[in-house]
């Protein structure tokens, strides 16, 4: 499957989970994708083993319209980027124009925090099923959901099972 010519937005923040960007994010770009990683502000993030991310965009120069799919790592850098308004407007102006939006781990904090949760199918680490579902999703326990363009993963054991899902999901 190729993925020449497809854009992937991955939002960073401090305390991300390393395997949960990297990993995606060299699989991707092996498929051909171009990925940007996307912080607050463009600066240099470190995560949860202080591993740098260098953000290539500020969220508020970040276009919704520019991208095919937006990916959201887990760690704790989740409950920091749902600080951010143009981050959350972000995920949902994705959501809304049907574009997938991948989040695996803690980032269904993200989806939470955007409104776009309400009856739709999803997954997440175990620890904030309870806020996914008093956000109104129906919560499974699946390595991957995929409910039309949210796709989303449990924890860095989920990883191939999320990365086949958006490739395949990207080259359609």
């Amino acid at each position: 499957m190729s993925l020449k010519g497809k854009k992937v937005a991955v939002l960073i923040e401090n305390f991300y989970e390393d395997m949960e960007v990297w990993v995606p994010v060299y699989r991707l770009k092996e498929e051909g994708a171009t990925v940007t990683l996307i912080g607050p502000k463009m600066d240099t993030y470190l995560s949860k083993h202080n591993y740098p991310a260098k953000a290539e965009l500020g969220i508020t120069e970040a276009r919704s319209a520019d991208f095919d799919a937006v990916l959201i790592p887990g760690g704790y850098a989740p409950d920091h980027m749902r600080r951010s308004p143009s981050m959350v407007a972000f995920v949902r102006a994705m959501d809304k124009e049907g574009k997938i939006v991948a989040a695996i781990c803690h980032a269904g904090w993200m989806l939470a925090s955007a409104n776009i949760i309400k009856g739709r199918r999803l997954t997440g680490f175990y620890s904030i099923k309870d806020d996914l579902v008093n956000a109104g999703a129906l919560y499974e326990d699946s390595e991957v959901v995929q409910d039309k363009n949210l796709i989303t993963s449990r924890t860095p054991s989920d990883l191939p099972a999320f990365c086949r899902t958006i490739i395949a999901a990207l080259s359609k």
